[in-house]
């Protein structure tokens, strides 16, 4: 079984883990518009695309599977996930298994303000948001919101974009530039969809912050969540975290993962703010924080494994040590000798 990660960037923990799943019955590739690529180096076999809003991407990316007689797909980007989730059934008809959710689900989560919306509507409490800078004056005169205030894009990845404004004319100067730097990173066409609305204010929320790996089987089936606290954050990811026991972050995970069905894992934040829950985003991917969790006993490339091969997935697989902490460190690689095909 060959499994490709595509926009593979710089996650080689994951290919690592899913190298010990596999245990030598099945190589795992890595695909990226950069051949200089961390994780193209270490990857049993390592392939360039064309970055995902290139119109031949998706038959590019069928090819090279086709090719290297690949069993499953794991997208690693946000922007792709889209693409993904659409195209899953033409994969599925040569064979591929693309692991991400459905449209919908995916919908949900990029769009920020949906992400909102499908919190309330489910009774979780979230942060305040507004979608224009005329509303969030409104609610700012009636005392409803109150600086510092979040200012960051509707359809956003990585942290991109966020900026805390203190004070009204502040908010006013981050609000313009806000949409014109929005032209000028890789949320572009995306936020195009609805440039009016492309921009959310949010009230702000001081306090914990806690990361979810919601875990649901391949069908949509729930078997576990893992809370982290986060201890230290560092270019949009989660730097320093101790998984931790919280029955009420569990049982929130369990919710959201009983109604969206999505696919494999659900990366969450959620913030602890006067003793009360707030939702504050979902990714429908493997986030940043994943190594915390599975450091502490969580093995989700190997539950994957045995999904995709049918196999019965014990529950031991989803077993953790609460009180284990984790730090990440930089580490280089060599990037002058791999092939990239």
């Amino acid at each position: 079984m060959n499994i490709l990660f595509t926009c593979a960037g710089r996650r080689n923990y994951l290919l690592h883990y899913f190298r010990a799943a596999l245990d030598g019955t099945g190589r795992v590739l890595a695909a990226d518009a950069s051949p200089a690529s961390p994780a193209l180096q270490e990857a049993d076999g390592a392939f360039r695309l064309p970055p995902v809003d290139d119109p031949a991407y998706l038959s590019r990316l069928l090819e090279l599977c086709q090719r290297e007689r690949v069993a499953a797909v794991i997208s690693l980007n946000d922007l792709e996930l889209p693409l993904l989730a659409d195209a899953r059934q033409e994969f599925l008809e040569d064979g591929i298994r693309v692991v991400v959710s459905s449209p919908d689900v995916v919908e949900i989560c990029f769009d920020k303000w949906k992400s909102m919306r499908f919190f309330s509507e489910l009774g979780i409490s979230c942060p305040r948001s507004w979608l224009t800078l005329e509303s969030a004056r409104s609610a700012v005169a009636a005392g409803e919101l109150t600086f510092p205030v979040v200012v960051k894009p509707r359809w956003g990845s990585a942290s991109i974009g966020i900026e805390y404004p203190r004070d009204i004319r502040e908010l006013e100067l981050v609000w313009e530039l806000a949409h014109h730097k929005l032209k000028r990173t890789i949320l572009a066409a995306v936020s195009d969809a609805d440039a009016r609305h492309s921009v959310m204010i949010q009230q702000y929320l001081p306090g914990v912050e806690y990361g979810l790996d919601v875990i649901n089987d391949l069908q949509g089936s729930y078997r576990t969540t893992v809370v982290k606290r986060k201890l230290a954050m560092r270019a949009g990811e989660t730097d320093r975290a101790r998984v931790v026991e919280h029955p009420r972050l569990m049982a929130e995970g369990r919710r959201l993962a009983e109604r969206l069905r999505h696919v494999a894992n659900l990366d969450c934040d959620f913030f602890e703010h006067d003793g009360k829950l707030y939702g504050l985003e979902m990714n429908p991917r493997f986030g940043g924080g994943y190594p915390f969790s599975h450091i502490a006993g969580l093995d989700l490339p190997r539950a994957i494994v045995g999904w995709l091969r049918g196999d019965p997935v014990p529950d031991t697989l989803f077993a953790v040590r609460y009180g284990v902490q984790g730090a990440k460190c930089d580490r280089l690689v060599s990037v002058e000798q791999v092939k990239v095909m």
